[in-house]
């Protein structure tokens, strides 16, 4: 079974910025595609950002943003250190939910399902 732990998120104004973490111990971690996730209360859970496996698309194709976080959020991945990571910066209020990491076995960009899911860590941005 793989873990994910989650560390970050937190309270911040309007255009600040904050970090989120997502690690795990799974030894195979370059081989899954990774996203992070974030839901409001009453709101379907919806994809921020993604990015696929080391093995399976060219490093200009690899990452995937969402619309609304596009130029503000990146993704990246440490392989060495099996930790995700999610930059978040010129935050809105309408940015504030609760934010998920999770990661795919199929190691695609857009996978249908996601196997494993972090705990969630609230993200707060007061205006």
């Amino acid at each position: 079974q793989v873990q994910l732990v989650e560390s970050g998120g937190g309270l911040v104004q309007a255009g600040g910025s904050l970090r989120h973490s997502c690690g795990t111990s799974d030894l195979t971690f370059g081989t899954y595609s990774v996203g992070w996730f974030r839901q409001t209360p009453g709101k379907a859970r919806e994809l921020v950002a993604a990015i696929s496996s080391e093995d399976i698309t060219s490093s200009e194709d690899n990452t995937y943003y969402a619309d609304f976080v596009k130029g503000r959020f990146t993704i990246s991945r440490d392989y060495a250190k099996k930790t995700l990571y999610l930059e978040m910066s010129s935050l809105k209020p309408e940015d504030t939910a609760v934010y998920y990491c999770a990661i795919s076995e199929s190691g695609l960009l857009r996978p249908k399902v996601y196997d494993y899911w972090g705990q969630g860590a609230q993200v707060t941005v007061s205006s």
